[in-house]
């Protein structure tokens, strides 16, 4: 299985999962080989992605770069296009990536770190897909607009999705997932605190370092690399496959997700 990446390389986790995908595929975990890199950043504009092409680099594996701060602030001032609300910056962008990237055809594209909305065009170019940090049909938006509403709404579990990239944000077909409780110890002496309070205010006063905030969190970034690792290898062994914007399993019948709560849980343990 050819695999292209896509990750804009902004923090150290995004380095982290390049290590640790490129370490399964050497270890034959992940029978697939990553035949580009692709980042919306570009050497000189920021250290953490610096870092991130460094790594790259010492891999061995090409590197394309577009930057897409300098390609919106060449494009000027440019009114949106659709109703989600992309620029039709966005848009020539996209086509701008195709171009660079069309003398590669990965079998799979892994959105890992990828700090844009892919747009329709590219959507139907590539097979790809991406993490979300929420159950399947869980909020939607940013993993902190995620834990905040789950704190909103007193929700009892949460999870970690990987679904196929479409159109429509955070809601294309989910191909793998786990869930966690996030009642129980050590959650509930943090739910009591939270008794009583709007969570707006809580937002408002403490941010991020609100306690639940970060164990939620805490919980769900432990299970976002071992279910990237573990769809990656499925996809390696055509346990599923995507066709026609479908996932389909070995026997060729449409599936909706796998379960790997299981599987998640026993990687975290061996961490």
């Amino acid at each position: 299985m050819t695999i292209g990446w896509f990750s804009t390389g902004r923090d150290e986790a995004a380095r982290q999962l390049l290590q640790i995908a490129y370490r399964k595929i050497q270890e034959g975990d992940i029978k697939g080989k990553v035949v580009f890199i692709f980042s919306n950043r570009e050497p000189g504009e920021y250290k953490e992605s610096d870092l991130f092409f460094e790594l790259a680099k010492t891999y061995e594996i090409p590197l394309i770069c577009l930057s897409s701060q300098k390609f919106k602030e060449s494009s000027g001032r440019i009114e949106n296009t659709d109703e989600e609300n992309l620029h039709q910056w966005r848009l020539k962008y996209d086509r701008q990536v195709m171009k660079l990237l069309a003398g590669f055809n990965p079998d799979l594209c892994v959105l890992a770190g990828y700090m844009l909305i892919v747009g329709e065009e590219m959507c139907h170019r590539y097979n790809m897909i991406n993490l979300h940090p929420a159950v399947p049909d869980g909020p939607k938006g940013s993993w902190q607009e995620v834990i905040w509403t789950l704190m909103e709404n007193k929700a009892a579990e949460s999870g970690v999705m990987m679904h196929l990239v479409t159109p429509e944000l955070d809601r294309g077909p989910v191909i793998t997932y786990c869930t966690y409780s996030i009642r129980g110890e050590p959650f509930d002496r943090y739910w009591r605190e939270l008794n009583g309070r709007q969570v707006s205010e809580v937002k408002q006063e403490q941010g991020e370092q609100n306690e639940l905030f970060q164990l939620i969190r805490q919980h769900g970034l432990a299970r976002e690399f071992p279910l990237i690792v573990s769809t990656l290898k499925i996809f390696s062994e055509g346990e599923v496959k995507i066709v026609d914007g479908r996932l389909i399993d070995r026997e060729g019948t449409v599936i909706s997700g796998y379960n790997l709560s299981d599987e998640v849980n026993k990687a975290i343990e061996l961490l």
